[in-house]
């Protein structure tokens, strides 16, 4: 077999190689995820602020109380951790949130949630257990939140910001759940 034809039959077994581990890690060639990858993205004078997720979806399901559980840490959505970053310092609630990039982590609760804001960044939301990978020293910034019930149901989680009054928050809602953090 001459040379050239070698390096042609390599070249093909690696594209192979590297289609099937494409495939393999990504859920297939063409196929949809589950919960489909977002980033957000909040920009006026000189402050951007970017919120990358992933968004599940309700599918008929009961989700806090339910899929989510009460009075447990949740990764804030689906598989990768959800991250929050800024390029200028923030004020969350009485805390001051330095610029930079942190892992968004919430306790979903009927009456009252707690986000917090940490500094350490994980590659993946929860670990081979299903446990969530926070690690609670890491936190910089807890802040306490009420949630609304609103009248209109959200099938995929959606984290978004609101800046229609002058006043900026970070929203989150899911089924008829939605949460609102105060930034200045």
């Amino acid at each position: 077999m001459n040379t050239f034809l070698k390096w042609i039959l390599l070249l093909v077994f690696c594209a192979a190689i590297a289609t099937f581990t494409y495939s393999y890690f990504n859920g297939g060639i063409g196929s949809k995820r589950a919960s489909p990858k977002k980033t957000v993205s909040f920009s006026v004078d000189d402050l951007d602020l970017e919120v990358f997720y992933n968004r599940p979806s309700k599918k008929n399901r009961d989700i806090f109380g339910g899929l989510v559980p009460y009075n447990q840490v949740w990764r804030t959505g689906a598989n990768e951790a959800t991250t929050f970053e800024t390029n200028k310092a923030l004020k969350i609630g009485n805390d001051s949130l330095p610029k930079g990039k942190y892992t968004l982590w919430t306790i979903p609760n009927d009456t009252l949630w707690t986000v917090m804001f940490n500094s350490k960044q994980y590659s993946w939301g929860v670990d081979e257990n299903m446990k969530p990978m926070r690690e609670p020293g890491f936190d910089i910034v807890t802040i306490k939140v009420q949630p609304e019930t609103i009248k209109y149901e959200v099938e995929q989680f959606t984290i978004a910001f609101d800046n229609s009054t002058d006043n900026l928050y970070l929203t989150m809602a899911w089924d008829i759940t939605k949460i609102v953090i105060p930034l200045k």
